[in-house]
């Protein structure tokens, strides 16, 4: 079977559409469908099928998918173990990262990819309302993504995760607040609380179910913000209390206080995945290297301990 045309099974794999796998390959969808076709009957049996307007992978198309991701990650390490041979790590890496990750870690990774001749990174940030980060690992080499743990979504699609830091999420309040008296928070000293929230599903959402739970009472949201920047505004104007992480929200300053959490798992988990054939690569390898390097000095300098 020809490796490109198991490329193109494996995009319509993750992308779920040959319209979506024509624009992210540059061809005509009915180039694509022609390339399929060849290697469904390369195959000898139905690798898609008709549901609705568009196709989905037959049982034995999703197993051939997985097929190619093998062998797109076989084929990653030997190019990997030649470059290791030839010379340094060397091309363009693509990473995108949600807002206050950048903000901790893209100032120092990029000094110390500067310093590497013939790497270059280029970054973006988003925060999709998406269901899942790792929608976003077909068009990024490596994608930073939070959340309470790793999901086992990221397992279940075979992608490669990167632990970088665990970040403390702390209770925000407005300065002279009732509780601003007390040095750790408990979920019972929040009862009845007014909640500045995030849209649901976020990870900052999780610790006020967590919250509900411990208080066997529902949360009380006035308003929710995707943006940290308004959240503190609104808490610091007496709106109301928040979840916010340790290390990027400005304290005092901005007329508010933060507080740590106790009872609860009040933390955030803060990877970087990619797909598996692409974490292979000498200059990806690199770039997560770096960037273990510099979320170990941050979370450091952040807890004290540099």
């Amino acid at each position: 079977m020809d490796v490109r045309r198991l490329e193109l099974l494996r995009e319509l794999s993750e992308r779920g559409s040959i319209t979506a796998v024509a624009a992210a390959t540059q061809r005509t969808v009915s180039a694509v469908s022609q390339q399929l076709k060849v290697l469904e009957r390369e195959a000898g049996i139905p690798l898609t099928e008709r549901s609705g307007r568009g196709v989905i992978l037959t049982g034995a198309g999703r197993a051939l998918a997985r097929t190619a991701t093998d062998v797109a990650v076989a084929l990653e390490r030997a190019d990997a173990l030649w470059e290791n041979f030839k010379s340094a790590p060397q091309g363009e890496v693509t990473l995108t990262t949600f807002p206050t990750a950048g903000q901790m870690l893209l100032p120092g990774l990029l000094t110390a990819i500067e310093a590497l001749p013939g790497l270059l990174l280029t970054c973006s940030d988003l925060d999709p309302l998406l269901p899942d980060f790792a929608d976003l690992t077909p068009d990024f080499d490596i994608v930073i993504a939070h959340s309470p743990g790793n999901l086992p979504t990221w397992k279940e699609r075979g992608l490669a995760i990167v632990p970088l830091l665990q970040e403390p999420l702390d209770v925000a309040l407005p300065e002279g607040h009732r509780l601003a008296a007390k040095t750790t928070l408990l979920p019972r000293d929040l009862v009845d609380e007014l909640w500045v929230g995030v849209p649901d599903g976020y990870p900052y959402d999780r610790i006020l179910r967590q919250i509900e739970v411990a208080n066997g009472s529902p949360a009380r949201i006035g308003q929710r913000f995707v943006d940290n920047g308004i959240v503190e505004a609104v808490v610091a104007a007496g709106h109301g209390i928040a979840v916010l992480p340790r290390y990027t929200t400005t304290d005092r300053a901005n007329g508010l206080i933060t507080r740590p959490l106790s009872g609860i798992r009040s933390t955030r988990q803060i990877s970087a995945i990619m797909r598996p054939d692409r974490a292979e690569r000498p200059s990806v390898r690199r770039v997560v290297e770096e960037l273990r390097v510099e979320a170990q000095r941050f979370q450091a300098a952040h807890e004290g301990l540099a």
